[in-house]
């Protein structure tokens, strides 16, 4: 008689243990599910409506040249290309260190956060967002509808502020300077040696 009840109470203990083990994985799942929304939401002054990983593309004109970087199926960043009015072809990167650049200049730029507001006025001409010559787009992965569209404008008496205007908001902001420096450095670089990329890959 004792040994059946000793496989009884032993199987009992495991059956508690399994039961604590379920438990600690839900709450734990559950927590990080709370964290990473948490993280999306704990910063009302952030640019860019949600964490830059959950963007698939982005793309920044600059004078008239659309510069678009886009994730691959693997999440890893490249560079679609330079478009104009005139352009029908255009290049794709998969360089590693390319794409190392990529990541660090967007997920810099995801940090962004929104430092003064302003009322838009008539058309914002006096803070450069009426005409800008910089243009940011922000997509979702398979989307061709962007997420949001920021017109940057002058750079802000204070020199280190840059104004920009969320699309279809009606207030100009501020964001540091150096996050739209960052930007351009990146398309100015990567868009300087892209027709030197074709003209070398015909035959």
């Amino acid at each position: 008689m004792s040994a059946p009840r000793g496989r009884r109470s032993l199987v009992a203990v495991w059956a508690v243990l399994a039961v604590l083990l379920g438990t600690i994985v839900v709450v734990e799942y559950r927590d990080r599910l709370h964290a990473a929304s948490s993280a999306t939401q704990e910063d009302p002054r952030r640019l860019l409506p949600v964490a830059v990983e959950r963007l698939g593309a982005v793309e920044i004109a600059d004078a008239g040249r659309l510069h678009r970087f886009e994730r691959d199926t693997n999440g890893t960043w490249f560079y679609h290309g330079v478009h104009t009015g005139a352009e029908t072809s255009h290049t794709h990167s998969a360089d590693p260190a390319l794409a190392q650049r990529i990541e660090r200049t967007m997920a810099a730029f995801g940090r962004t956060r929104v430092e003064r507001e302003f009322p838009l006025g008539r058309d914002g001409a006096e803070y450069g967002v009426s005409a800008p010559e910089v243009v940011v787009l922000v997509y979702r992965p398979g989307q061709s509808q962007p997420l949001a569209q920021y017109a940057i404008g002058h750079v802000a008496p204070d020199t280190v502020s840059r104004y920009v205007l969320v699309v279809g908001r009606p207030v100009v902001a501020t964001i540091p300077g150096y996050q739209v420096d960052n930007l351009l450095a990146l398309v100015r670089s990567v868009g300087g040696s892209a027709e030197p990329a074709r003209a070398s890959a015909r035959p």
